[in-house]
């Protein structure tokens, strides 16, 4: 598989071009992650002529809105050059597949930025920064995260599951869209939808069942919106179990009784958390796979992402 293009700030990848002429290497990003895909680097800041070193800057609720201005002096506003430059680098990186800010910055940051007031006091910490805010105005759909996050097991495994998901549709799909690929595309990913989100497993399929209601352009980009939004929910313990169940009603016939009740076992251990899901999964995989099934082969349940990256091995599940 070629490399998936991801967005990063660019001091994420050891680049010395922070305001005070440090770097935020991320280690996870560029020792494992670089793996399997492709930096895009991006430092907004650099990028609008701030240079290195240079006078910090952050969020001030002036006149009613957020602004981003310096924090020695407040006349310097760079907020619509930290816009402008969004806007460009969405230009720039048509085919990137997800993005990964620096936390706490008042140009990347996603969640919990510090806003301040004229007075110099601090109010809240729900700012977001402007160019992070204007990239995913623009690309809503886009699966962003920031790298402070992406210790949480959880958030990295369900940013990089849905990366990968977008990633498969704009290869498979995108370009190209017809009402054959987007139920096969779809077919490969119904049980891992219903692992995350069981209203979107049954709203997609009430979509696709009336596809000849629109062009097929419009189709698939409501196809995605819906898609993506459903691999947004997290995948928990209770979503898994039922989609492994669901999957379990195929060896009805071919499993002797034995078998039925180790996998049942199994499933249910996992259930109450006392297993990981790897251990019900192999099993069942391992029983699905004798019945020479395409449909079953394809789906991506089995293993949304690459296996070595072991990104459902330290998930805390509900």
């Amino acid at each position: 598989m070629e490399k998936i293009p991801l967005g990063i700030s660019q001091c994420l990848m050891g680049e010395k071009v922070r305001y005070d002429g440090s770097h935020k290497r991320n280690r996870y990003l560029m020792d494992v992650l670089a793996e399997v895909v492709e930096f895009r680097p991006v430092c907004p800041e650099m990028a609008i002529g701030l240079g290195v070193p240079r006078k910090p800057i952050r969020l001030v609720i002036k006149g009613g809105e957020t602004r981003v201005l310096g924090v020695e002096n407040p006349d310097v506003d760079v907020t619509e050059a930290l816009i402008a430059q969004a806007e460009a680098a969405v230009r720039q990186l048509p085919d990137i597949c997800g993005y990964v800010f620096i936390q706490n910055s008042p140009s990347c940051g996603v969640f919990g930025v510090k806003r301040y007031l004229p007075n110099g006091y601090s109010i809240d910490k729900e700012g977001r920064g402007a160019y992070a805010k204007r990239f995913m105005e623009l690309m809503p759909l886009l699966p962003v995260e920031e790298a402070g996050r992406l210790n949480d097991a959880g958030l990295r495994e369900n940013f990089l599951t849905r990366v990968f998901a977008y990633y498969d549709f704009k290869v498979q799909v995108a370009a190209a869209p017809t009402a054959k690929k987007l139920i096969e595309f779809y077919s490969r990913y119904k049980y891992q939808v219903m692992a995350h989100h069981v209203p979107s497993y049954f709203a997609i399929g009430r979509y696709l069942s009336n596809l000849a209601v629109n062009d097929i352009q419009k189709s698939s980009d409501g196809f995605f919106q819906l898609f993506m939004g459903a691999l947004k929910h997290h995948a928990t313990r209770k979503g898994n179990t039922n989609a492994m169940m669901h999957l379990r009603g195929y060896l009805k016939e071919i499993l002797n009784t034995q078998d039925k009740q180790e996998l049942s076992q199994l499933i249910d251990s996992y259930k109450v958390g006392h297993v990981p899901l790897v251990v019900p999964l192999t099993l069942l995989k391992h029983h699905l796979l004798k019945l020479d099934n395409p449909y079953l082969k394809s789906q991506t349940f089995w293993s949304p992402h690459p296996e070595h990256l072991g990104l459902r091995n330290h998930i805390l599940e509900n």
